[in-house]
């Protein structure tokens, strides 16, 4: 086959597979066998590994996810996502209603009434028709560039259809990214066979594997996207003037929308749309956490304006939560990795918005007392915000007499010593139970599990199960036990063979370099939580500046105050901990902190925008990013013209070839060196 017949046949294939998902993800009109499909995307990706040429940033290929990020940028909308407003009774509606006709005195309203979808919201960016970008909400105004994750969902489009003419030549599409019910149901069943936790609900197990800097694990996870808005439109077709024309015209382009809307031309009509929504809800394949109300006409919208937080002109509903009746069978304590005792609530099974609850919080020994909580008692429960089961009140008109009050223990079920009260100085409640030992096998697998954590040192493999098996054979008992440990001893647990045992200390290995705002977060000092954990490693060049620090100089820091100076205080002042340092030092982890930013004069970089493209030869994208912000440069997501440099390694994509349309500076590593070292 001649290059110019691969190019050919490589163009039919793509186009007949994106018809496929189409016909398959949104539209729910499979036309082939699921081997049929797969036949096809093999014959295009061989193709594309003999003519690596022939891949574009839209192939299906792209489907499947690439090699690892090192960590994800900060991109900014063009148009800032608002969060929406929420009401919970129909008179509330009826003031919003009220509300929009003041402010619109003269103006026949009409509304769209849309399923709240429980996911995770995302905006999507594109130039020609062509998906460039992809990132969360964040805070509104900025959010995290998850572009490649985003393309391994289906039902998102790489190139929106009817071709770079009949859409915005730039437009950022706005939607929800979900798990459906059933994908999620399977893929616990999955982790609880491999011996992995069990995902608390959709909507989590979603936001976590946005999060993912491997889009080949996101690849196999059941995510899909309802496309319901746009924000930034730039040149091209013009968009349509009401959300109900506009929902229309997003599924034109290939997009998936919301199943059912109401066009509402009064309130009752609106009150009865929501009801009607409630109904059918439940049959929906994903997860609703009530019902959104949007003014039809756009022109409107930018009437009524917005507050600092939220547009006027729309609201969410919020649906009463669904309740249950079950029976408290048993109450079990968990202790924390602080060693707080939590009662759990052991339930018989029960139904509850679409998933079996066996379980529910009871948050404390004072929360039980005042709901008078006795075993055997039926209990009504519901998911706190429709995701944490909660016993919110108990059925004392039932009770028979068999019912038992619930002795909370006073020795820790775990290891038998006297529980305690939380400290004066302690910012929490006087109503939590502790248990004093440190020793503590429950605190001990607790500590090491956050250790392992992907939001701390990131260990893979570190699960539960694994954890578990290591502090109950004695083999770690702290954090620093895990870098002594040996292959032979790990193959020696259950259901670790050599490769699994090999994959998991080289996983412990490559820990060893991460920076040093995940050390502090992995210690587990208390009220030190990731956010605190980065403003201390920006605030202090090493692990050593900041325990040598003060009360005063903690106290200067974004984000520390009086409580948590206290916390590292004492914790810096205990001598277990000032071992475990000594010993996590011997053990070759690393102490310096890469975001650190010396604050008395400022950086070679202030006031630079650079973008990061490509593999450098020796900075992961995570160290170049944090130098960069170091300097007191800024790391852009995409290039504009009010970009400074681009920095480009190998295997450079589009982004290098908007630089050079744009007549962008491009530099290499060696290049960016120089700059952060001051040179011209």
């Amino acid at each position: 086959m001649t290059i110019e017949q691969a190019r050919r046949r490589h163009a039919e294939l793509a186009e007949e597979i994106r018809r496929h998902d189409h016909l398959y993800y949104v539209a729910a009109q499979p036309e082939i066998s699921d081997y049929a499909y797969d036949q096809l995307t093999k014959e295009l990706l061989q193709l594309e590994e003999q003519h690596p040429e022939l891949v574009t940033p839209d192939s299906p290929s792209q489907r499947v996810g690439g090699r690892p990020l090192e960590g994800f940028v900060s991109v900014t909308h063009g148009v800032p996502m608002m969060s929406l407003d929420n009401t919970y009774s129909p008179d509330e509606v009826r003031e919003f209603v009220q509300r929009l006709a003041r402010l619109l005195p003269g103006e026949a309203l009409s509304f769209v009434v849309e399923p709240k979808v429980d996911g995770v919201a995302v905006n999507l960016r594109y130039e020609e028709g062509l998906l460039v970008c992809g990132a969360t909400r964040g805070d509104g105004v900025k959010g995290d560039d998850i572009t490649a994750n985003l393309k391994t969902i289906r039902s998102i489009p790489l190139r929106l259809r009817g071709g770079p003419d009949g859409v915005s030549r730039r437009l950022e599409i706005r939607g929800e990214v979900y798990m459906t019910r059933a994908g999620f149901e399977r893929m616990n069943r999955g982790r609880e066979e491999a011996g992995e936790e069990r995902f608390a609900n959709p909507r989590n197990a979603t936001a976590g594997t946005l999060k993912q800097l491997d889009s080949r694990l996101v690849a196999q996870r059941p995510l899909e996207m309802i496309c319901y808005g746009v924000g930034w439109v730039e040149g091209g077709a013009p968009v349509p003037e009401t959300q109900q024309e506009l929902l229309i015209w997003l599924a034109s382009l290939g997009c998936r929308t919301p199943e059912r809307h109401w066009h509402c031309g009064t309130v009752e009509e609106v009150l009865q749309a929501l009801e009607e929504l409630d109904a059918i809800r439940g049959g929906f394949a994903y997860e609703t956490d009530g019902a959104v109300i949007k003014l039809d006409r756009r022109a409107l919208r930018e009437r009524a304006g917005a507050t600092s937080k939220a547009p006027r002109w729309a609201i969410a509903y919020k649906y009463a939560p669904e309740q249950a009746e079950t029976k408290l069978v048993a109450i079990s304590i968990q202790v924390g990795r602080t060693g707080a005792l939590t009662p759990v609530a052991e339930l018989t099974p029960v139904l509850l918005s679409g998933t079996t609850v066996t379980r529910a919080t009871l948050h404390n020994e004072e929360d039980m007392r005042r709901k008078d909580i006795r075993l055997g008692d039926l209990v009504v429960i519901e998911k706190a915000g429709e995701i944490i089961p909660a016993v919110v009140r108990v059925r004392t008109d039932l009770r028979t007499g068999a019912e038992r009050a619930f002795a909370f223990p006073t020795e820790c079920p775990e290891c038998g010593s006297k529980v305690v009260r939380a400290t004066a100085d302690d910012s929490e409640q006087q109503v939590v139970w502790r248990c004093p030992n440190p020793d503590c096998p429950a605190q001990v697998r607790g500590r090491i599990l956050h250790w392992c954590s992907r939001g701390a040192m990131d260990i893979e493999g570190g699960g539960e199960v694994l954890v578990g098996q290591l502090v109950a054979k004695g083999l770690v008992q702290d954090v620093a036990d895990l870098y002594r440990l040996k292959l032979e001893e790990v193959m020696g647990l259950e259901r670790m063979g050599e490769k699994s045992a090999q994959n998991f200390l080289a996983a412990i290995q490559e820990s060893r370099g991460r920076d040093l705002w995940r050390l502090l977060f992995g210690l587990g000092i208390l009220h030190v939580g990731a956010g605190v954990a980065k403003s201390l490693a920006r605030a202090f060049a090493t692990l050593e500046d900041l325990a040598a620090a003060s009360m005063a100089q903690w106290t200067q820091v974004e984000d520390v105050g009086e409580v948590i100076a206290r916390s590292l205080e004492r914790w810096f002042a205990d001598p277990r901990n000032r071992k475990l340092i000594d010993r996590l030092r011997q053990a070759g982890l690393n102490f310096a902190s890469g975001t650190h930013q010396a604050s008395q004069t400022p950086g070679v970089l202030a006031g630079r925008i650079l973008v990061l493209t490509g593999t450098l030869p020796t900075l992961s994208r995570e160290a170049a990013t944090a130098r960069i912000e170091a300097a007191g440069g800024k790391v852009s997501g995409s290039v504009s013209r009010k970009t400074h440099y681009v920095v480009a390694g190998d295997d450079a994509g589009s982004k290098l070839e908007k630089a050079k349309t744009l007549g962008v500076p491009v530099i290499d590593e060696a290049e960016l060196l120089r700059l952060l070292s001051g040179q011209p």
